[in-house]
């Protein structure tokens, strides 16, 4: 049996577990709990109707957060020649080719983000069973996989996320720090939901988002009316 806090004991307390909320009042709610020792994610977890063993049922997507993640991701590069030293001048963390992926296949994984251009994939694939697991492949779907690396470096920056179904049909995400104003938490998760459901499959009839809950880093959650 899990072990729960005496923190997440009394938030639980606080709310109505038999109550779908309204996002803003969720949100409203979330902020007034008794927080970790430390600036907490605000996440959404999506419940979809889908089967992940579908491949014409697979969700996946990407969605730029309007006022960012409150978080500094790391971003690597793998590319070559001129788009090096572009990276470098766009303030990736981490840049380089093939001396890059071998740093990777030896076991660094420093970063939250990764980004290559076209002709790096052939050498990059060796690296699939590391980085896939780990949600940071590169891929032409979410834009990691780009000629425009300047681009995609800066849509980093900006609060740009990946989302992506599980094996259990869940989609889990930070839409911002529960430091964030209620506003910009609301702006942010808002934008999350509907990027979300612009990605239902053509192939899934009925209901697509059987549920959503909002909550925070080691507390318990709401459940959202949508």
């Amino acid at each position: 049996m899990k072990m729960r806090s005496k923190r997440y004991k009394e938030s639980e307390k606080q709310i109505d577990r038999t109550k779908t909320l309204p996002l803003k009042d969720a949100i409203l709610i979330l902020k007034k709990l008794q927080p970790p020792k430390f600036d907490a994610s605000a996440d959404l977890h999506f419940n979809i109707n889908v089967d992940p063993k579908k491949s014409d049922q697979m969700v996946r997507g990407t969605v730029v957060l309007p006022h960012g993640t409150g978080r500094k991701l790391r971003v690597a590069v793998f590319c070559k020649g001129e788009n090096e030293k572009l990276a470098k001048e766009t303030n990736a963390d981490y840049v380089g080719g093939n001396e890059l992926i071998d740093k990777v296949a030896g076991g660094f994984l420093d970063f939250d983000c990764a980004i290559a251009t076209p002709d790096m994939m052939k050498d990059l694939s060796k690296l699939g069973k590391i980085l896939g697991p780990r949600g940071l492949m590169p891929s032409p779907k979410t834009g990691t996989v780009t000629n425009d690396i300047v681009k995609a470096i800066l849509d980093v920056r900006k609060g740009k996320v990946e989302f992506r179904v599980d094996k259990q049909g869940g989609i889990h995400l930070s839409v911002g720090k529960l430091s964030f104003p209620e506003d910009k938490l609301y702006e942010n998760a808002s934008r999350v939901i509907e990027m979300v459901n612009e990605a239902k499959p053509a192939s899934v009839k009925g209901k697509f988002i059987k549920s959503v809950f909002i909550s925070s880093t080691m507390n318990c959650g709401l459940k959202l009316a949508i």
